[in-house]
């Protein structure tokens, strides 16, 4: 027998925890001696608690004894029912085994209730089998009569006839008869045809239909929705569906309604897709539409149930075939103002209260919840063909309008002028006012079609702007083979200014933004670049009439005192009276480079070496002049309203002070404040200077030129160059060895 400790394990396991426990406790109270004092104490505590748990030890195990006993007596009474019950059972087995035969005979009388209940059925139904094909013939009668709901009640019975037999057939397994069945029931088949065919010619015709005879198409939909009933009943409970269903009526209802509305007014022989025929299509596409949907919306939404939404069914099938139809017109070839007039219906007009948003139509009909008319991209790229052959348009009258001013010029009069007497032409308004249309047409459309013909009218007034420069350099080399051609050459000058200038300040008003009025940079470098152009060939012509008297300087004569400055003034103040047809602003200029290019000529002709002082007399005798021609041109520019501080005939009182100068070895000093004040200056001008002083050694020279070198000149911002572009003469050489090298 095994020990009490190998039976129960954790009792063991138990006490030693316990008296582990206590140990420990033990150890914690009396580690101290004076705490033994109490130990008397602990004992007895420890002595009541243990007799107390030992009590109610005793108390549970009697209660679970107790109730061990009672299970027990349970237990044998169930016992005893139980086998009474196998005895009862055991008995009722062989009752039922003695009974076998009479249950056989039942069995019998079962088949053949069931043959005779079947039977009745059949018998039952017969006279309806029998007269299904004079039924057929009645329904075709009551068909042709557009008696549609008669007709429906009767060919839903013999559908329920054919029905209840398919059905019946299926659950005895007798699969072979049915064929029979459908052969007998085939004419079912073209009776629903014809009734489905009159059905869909009334929803076809319903827009008509619901104002003259409601009646008609009421019916229509009373049959759908029987049917709709009769699919979802089927497909709900039948464990076979009957032939031809689901037939989906009500979808097939959908579709002949979208495809009447699509094929009425979308599918139509192609119409003149340019000018007055496209306006007269989508004219009468706005008119029918809004009528038609009006119609919809006060009788045909009365005619049908309320979860047919016909009416948004509708919208929806208008605004979608509007879609497709408008991108099918989109792909012809349209004209500029088909292409406008598309894009103004798709995005004005078809929300506009003139149709969609229409009173009669609000609030029911909304169209912002579908997708747009047109899409973004379609949208954009419309916007872009129409740039495109509004850019085309432009071109070609702008080019014919740069034809008429070209034969313009050469005509054997001078150019209008305005009320102040300044010259000009029609180019400026044709341009602006063909420009500022297009541009205003575009915002009738989006900001968007705007900013695409603002900047496509930029790009093409920059171009225009260059190919009016090409035109006037063309003018320009006509005239320089023959000065007679054109007759008022200058004068047509100076209304191309007027014209440039008419343009730069009305560019601004183009900008659709008004707070935006900043001229491009392109464009005003265009506009600059044609100014700079007629300026030039204005002060060509200046040239030429002055260059004759400008070789003439300097001279002897000129130096004893000749009015050559005096004819040169009489030049300068007829081409400032012609300047005078112009605005201020480029008459300044006018005067600004007329004044400089005088300035440069006459620099020019004193630093080509014609001219050498032999004596301090005739150095005084030089400077004495210059100061009499400087002041007087000087006096000429101020009188016609340039200030001296735009004058650049200040370089020619500065070169006087150079050759006015008594001591040559100050004039490193007087170099270094001149090349100061013209940094442009070279070496070679100044070597020009001093060898019209006739009195500057070699080392002087050598000192001047070394302090040049020392002192290089930066061109400050804004300078106006003067003697960079005179070119001086190579100075010869002092000898040279007869036909051989030089030395």
């Amino acid at each position: 027998a095994s020990s009490p400790d190998e039976e129960w394990p954790e009792a063991e396991k138990a006490e030693k925890l316990a008296r582990g426990a206590a140990l420990k406790w033990a150890s914690g109270v009396f580690y101290r001696p004076e705490k033994l004092e109490g130990l008397g104490h602990y004992r007895r505590r420890e002595t009541q608690r243990n007799s107390s748990i030992q009590s109610r030890l005793k108390s549970t195990v009697q209660s679970y004894l107790e109730g061990v006993g009672a299970g027990l007596e349970q237990l044998r009474s169930a016992a005893q029912e139980v086998q009474s019950v196998c005895q009862d059972l055991g008995a009722a087995r062989w009752a039922l085994l003695d009974s076998a035969d009479h249950f056989q005979g039942l069995q019998q009388m079962r088949e053949l209730m069931e043959e005779h209940v079947q039977l009745a059925s059949v018998v039952q139904v017969l006279p309806q089998i029998f007269s299904v094909h004079e039924v057929f013939s009645h329904i075709l009668q009551l068909l042709r009569g557009q008696h549609l709901l008669e007709a429906h009640v009767e060919l839903m019975m013999v559908e329920q006839l054919r029905d209840d037999i398919l059905s019946q057939l299926h659950l005895r397994g007798l699969s072979s008869a049915q064929a029979t069945v459908l052969s007998y029931f085939s004419g079912l088949q073209d009776l629903n045809e014809s009734l489905a065919k009159q059905l869909w010619d009334i929803v076809g015709s319903s827009l008509r239909l619901v104002r003259e005879d409601p009646v008609l198409f009421v019916t229509a939909v009373r049959i759908i929705e029987r049917e709709e009933k009769i699919d979802d009943t089927l497909l709900l409970e039948a464990t076979l569906l009957p032939p031809g269903r689901p037939k989906g009526w009500r979808q097939k209802f959908y579709q002949v309604l979208q495809d009447t509305i699509t094929g009425a007014r979308f599918h139509a022989p192609r119409m003149d897709a340019e000018g007055p025929g496209l306006a007269k299509h989508l004219a009468a596409l706005q008119k029918d539409i809004v009528s038609e949907l009006c119609v919809v919306k006060d009788l045909m939404v009365q005619c049908v149930p309320a979860h047919y939404n016909i009416l948004s069914v509708c919208t929806a099938t208008y605004h979608q075939a509007l879609s497709s139809h408008l991108q099918e017109i989109l792909r012809e070839d349209l004209d500029k103002q088909g292409l406008f007039l598309l894009l103004e219906w798709a995005l004005r007009v078809y929300h506009s209260p003139e149709m969609m948003g229409h009173p009669d139509l609000l609030p029911e009909v909304d169209v912002s919840a579908l997708d747009p008319l047109m899409s973004s991209e379609l949208v954009d790229q419309t916007e872009r063909r129409y740039v495109m052959k509004v850019k085309a348009s432009v071109v070609e009258w702008m080019q014919r309008t740069l034809d008429v001013e070209f034969k313009e010029w050469f005509k054997e009069e001078e150019p209008e002028t305005d009320h102040q007497g300044f010259f000009q032409s029609a180019l400026p308004a044709i341009v602006m006012q063909m420009l500022n249309e297009n541009i205003q047409v575009a915002s009738l459309i989006t900001d968007s079609l705007q900013q695409k013909i603002y900047n496509m009218a930029l790009e093409e007034l920059e171009a225009f702007l260059g190919r009016l420069r090409e035109a006037l350099a063309q003018c320009g080399k006509e005239h320089q083979q023959d000065r007679a051609v054109p007759k008022y050459y200058i004068s047509h000058l100076l209304a191309v200014l007027n014209n440039n200038l008419a343009l730069s300040n009305s560019v601004s008003s183009l900008h659709p933004d008004t707070a935006c009025r900043e001229v491009p940079a392109s464009l005003q470098a265009a506009l600059d670049r044609m100014q700079k152009k007629a300026t030039q060939l204005l002060l060509e012509e200046l040239l030429l009439d002055l260059q004759p008297l400008c070789l003439q300087l300097p001279s002897r004569k000129w130096l004893s005192g000749s009015q050559l400055v005096g004819s040169m003034c009489e030049v300068i103040d007829k081409y400032a009276k012609d300047f005078s047809r112009v605005r201020k602003p480029v008459f300044t200029l006018l005067l600004a480079e007329s004044e400089l290019l005088v300035a440069n000529q006459y620099l020019r002709a004193l630093l080509q070496r014609k001219m050498v002082c032999k004596s301090r007399e005739e150095r005084g005798q030089l400077c004495h002049r210059l100061l009499q021609d400087a002041t007087q041109l000087r006096e000429l520019f101020c009188s016609l309203g340039l200030d001296r501080s735009q004058q650049s005939l200040e370089a020619v009182f500065a070169l006087r002070e150079l050759i006015s100068l008594k001591d040559p070895a100050l004039l490193s000093l007087e170099v270094l404040g001149f090349i100061t004040k013209y940094p442009d200056i070279s070496d070679e001008h100044v070597s020009a200077l001093l060898d019209i002083r006739g009195d500057v050694s070699r080392e002087v020279r050598h000192v001047v030129l070394e302090m040049m070198a020392q002192h290089p000149q930066v061109l400050p911002e804004g300078y106006r160059p003067i003697f960079s572009t005179i070119l001086v003469p190579v100075q010869e050489l002092p000898f040279c060895l007869r036909k051989g090298k030089c030395a």
